[in-house]
């Protein structure tokens, strides 16, 4: 980037990473950016299409990117007995949060639900991305739940422990 500017690199205004806009575009399913505007906006109430065009700009890109490469490709799965034991507890502690929605705090509930059960604890975080997210990897969880939203995540899980996810696939 310094290189490509001539060493004036402009400042970004992305309140969220173009790799959390791609998780979050399939899994909303987006098809149109103000569906992951929503999102945005209630992560970051500040921001706008108006006050951060490139954040706009990147979101439409991420469901352009999310319709090309990733919807044709999505594959969810049921979890195994463990692994629903595990979302289980994480719908539980996701439910009875009552904390902002701060990525940090929220992987740390994340990482303690999975952190008993799971060795190598990778293997925890494997599921989560495959169970909920139809991928092999994601983002940080705990990111992804604060931009998502902790309501729509314990939603999420709901719909991954019932089967939906994967009858929808």
């Amino acid at each position: 980037v310094f290189h490509i500017h001539n060493g004036d690199v402009p400042v970004s205004n992305m309140v969220v990473s173009f790799s959390m806009l791609l998780n979050l575009a399939s899994v909303a399913s987006a098809h149109d950016k103000d569906v992951l505007w929503g999102f945005i906006r209630n992560y970051a109430p500040e921001a706008s299409p108006e006050t951060h065009p490139d954040l706009d700009a990147a979101a439409g890109y991420a469901v352009k990117y999310y319709e090309d490469f990733v919807a044709p490709s999505k594959s969810y799965r049921l979890p195994s007995d463990l692994e629903r034991e595990a979302l289980e507890d994480l719908r539980t502690r996701l439910a009875g949060w009552d904390g902002p929605a701060d990525g940090e705090a929220l992987q740390a509930e994340v990482f303690a639900t999975g952190r008993d059960r799971f060795e190598p604890l990778r293997d925890w975080f494997k599921a989560l991305y495959q169970v909920l997210l139809g991928a092999d990897q994601g983002p940080r969880f705990g990111s992804f739940v604060a931009l998502y939203g902790v309501a729509e995540t314990v939603a999420l899980i709901d719909r991954a422990l019932a089967g939906e996810l994967v009858a929808g696939n």
